[in-house]
């Protein structure tokens, strides 16, 4: 199939063709999302995929693959295979016939991803891992800003790529963001999901509890102040894996639970001086995903956004928009996905030299 897309150059006819079969191998966290986001770029493409799914997702891949055959889509157009990352995903990744590999998951299996895809040049699209700075400036109404931090950090019971897990303050408001952040998480109602008033649920597993765990004692024997939550199950909540909604103040920005991926409900407040600082600690990362910036001044906010190294910046907003380019910088990944670049990702240019259309 020829896309339909080209492309004008003065001496030749430019077209964009789908590269083949896509591979796409999607992550627990939100995989419905993500196979749905995936697979309508690859078919807008001209491309047939396969999916790899999460195996610890197996209801959202359940619902998703019904409605598509709901849809009426023809036999072979998508293709779902389920099974574990190292036998299934190692696959993908080698083949000969797929030609492209479109991975959402940790830094640690896209790297290796990577390597594998390299003996047949796949073309690869990598969205992997975060520590995404929330720069609350001087001049954000605290109030406001604070609970939008959280909601960043919160976000799906902190199993989240994106979620804002390092909060930077001003040095001199440090005690009254404290105060304020202190107050929120001790509302937060942990429970069923199913729940309407339920604001965070479980982890996905006994591993995921149990490594969150471990950087909560990390990080109180690193220094760093419980403010909020601590180590254990919220109270009530005896069985499944609820983990207390924790926020660590005075946190300096080379502890561990400021440099690695926690994937939970687990945030650092980090104090800075000036908007250099400011700047200097949010790029102070192997990661570069996403970043919030919280003003009262817009101008201001975009001139930091602007220094900022990140594939998205968001301004007093947790809103997404899908037809805007998603992915990261450093080891958060490589390439984009949604909007024409995550298209363009699935299609290869074509130029055509000489000759006459007529």
């Amino acid at each position: 199939m020829r896309a339909t897309t080209s492309r004008a150059a003065p001496a030749a006819e430019v077209v964009m063709e789908p590269l083949g079969v896509a591979g796409l191998i999607t992550p627990w966290n939100s995989d419905a999302g993500f196979i749905c986001g995936k697979l309508a770029a690859a078919l807008a493409a001209g491309c047939t995929a396969i999916v790899k799914p999460s195996e610890m997702s197996a209801i959202q891949t359940q619902v998703v693959t019904e409605a598509l055959h709901e849809a009426g889509l023809p036999a072979g157009v998508f293709n779902i295979v389920t099974g574990r990352g190292e036998t299934v995903g190692a696959e993908l990744s080698a083949h000969p016939d797929i030609a492209k590999i479109s991975f959402t998951g940790s830094t640690a299996v896209g790297k290796q991803i990577l390597r594998a895809a390299a003996e047949t040049c796949k073309r690869v699209t990598l969205e992997l891992g975060g520590k995404s700075p929330v720069v609350i400036l001087d001049d954000a109404d605290l109030a406001t800003a604070v609970k939008l931090a959280l909601q960043a950090g919160f976000m799906n019971n902190g199993q989240a790529c994106i979620a804002g897990t390092r909060i930077l303050v001003p040095a001199d408001r440090l005690d009254e963001v404290e105060a304020l952040a202190r107050a929120e998480v001790e509302t937060v109602k942990v429970g069923d999901p199913r729940a309407p008033d339920t604001e965070l649920g479980p982890l996905v597993s006994a591993k995921q509890w149990d490594r969150v765990q471990r950087y909560i004692r990390v990080g109180i024997d690193e220094g760093a102040i419980v403010i909020a939550g601590g180590p254990g199950r919220p109270e009530g909540l005896g069985d499944g894996w609820f983990a207390r909604p924790t926020l660590f103040s005075r946190v300096r920005n080379d502890m561990t639970i400021a440099r690695e991926e926690i994937f939970g409900p687990v945030l650092s407040i980090i104090a800075y001086r000036t908007d250099e600082e400011a700047i200097a600690i949010a790029n102070d990362t192997i990661y570069g995903l996403q970043a919030y910036i919280l003003s009262s001044n817009a101008a201001r906010a975009r001139n930091v956004a602007a220094r900022i190294t990140a594939g998205r910046v968001l301004i007093n907003t947790l809103a997404h928009e899908p037809l805007a380019p998603f992915g990261g910088f450093k080891q958060s990944g490589i390439g984009r996905e949604y909007g024409v670049s995550g298209l363009e990702a699935f299609l290869e240019p074509k130029s055509v030299l000489g000759g006459s259309a007529g």
